[in-house]
C-alpha cells in the first residue's frame, strides 16, 4: 500500500527511511541535511567510507540515532528538461527497491519527494515516476509512504495515485 503522509521523513517508525542524497554523498541542504542532523554524526562518517554515490544509485546505512533503523540514500537527477531525466529518476526509485529486497529486513519505506526540492524536477512528473515504480514493487513491502510536506507535492501525489489505482 502506499500512503502519502504529511510527516517529517525523520520522525517515520518504518523498517528504512529513503534518501535524496547528493553525488558527494555527505549531506546537505534540503531532507538530506535533515537526515544527517537527526541520524548524529555517525552517519557522516559511515558516508565518508564510501565515495560519491552516482545519480541514479543507492547505498543502504545504519538509521544511527532516526527511529528507523536504516537509510537508503539515493541520488535523483537534476532537472534539465532532457529525455534521460525521467530515466534517472526511475532508476533511482528502482535502486532503493533493489536495495530493500537484498536486505531482506525492510518491509516498510519512507520516500521524500525525490529530485522535487532544489533539484528542480516537476512535482507532477516526478510523483507520476515515483507511484509507477512503487506499484511495481508495493506486493512485496507491507507499506510505502511518502513524506509530502507541500500542498503541491499532496496534489501531485494524490493525482497520480488516482491515475494508477
Amino acid at each position: 500500500m502506499i500512503t502519502p503522509v504529511n510527516s517529517n521523513i525523520v520522525t517515520m517508525r518504518v523498517d528504512a527511511i529513503v534518501n535524496a542524497a547528493n553525488e558527494a554523498f555527505r549531506g546537505g541542504g534540503g531532507v538530506d541535511g535533515a537526515i544527517h542532523r537527526a541520524a548524529g554524526p555517525e552517519l557522516l562518517v559511515e558516508c565518508t567510507r564510501r565515495a560519491r554515490l552516482p545519480t541514479g544509485d543507492a547505498v543502504l546505512t545504519r538509521g544511527y540515532q532516526l527511529p528507523a533503523p536504516w537509510i537508503i540514500h539515493t541520488v535523483g537527477p537534476i532537472w534539465r528538461g532532457r529525455s534521460d531525466d525521467a530515466v534517472l529518476l526511475e532508476r533511482a526509485y528502482e535502486s532503493v527497491f533493489r536495495i530493500a529486497r537484498e536486505q531482506g529486513e525492510i518491509r516498510t519505506m519512507s520516500f521524500p519527494a525525490i529530485s522535487t526540492g532544489a533539484y528542480g524536477y516537476p512535482k507532477d512528473a516526478a510523483a507520476a515516476i515515483a507511484v509507477d515504480v512503487m506499484r511495481r514493487h508495493e506486493a512485496v513491502f507491507d507499506e510505502l509512504f511518502v513524506c509530502v510536506m507541500d500542498d503541491e507535492n499532496r496534489k501531485a501525489y494524490a493525482n497520480a495515485l488516482k491515475e494508477t489505482s
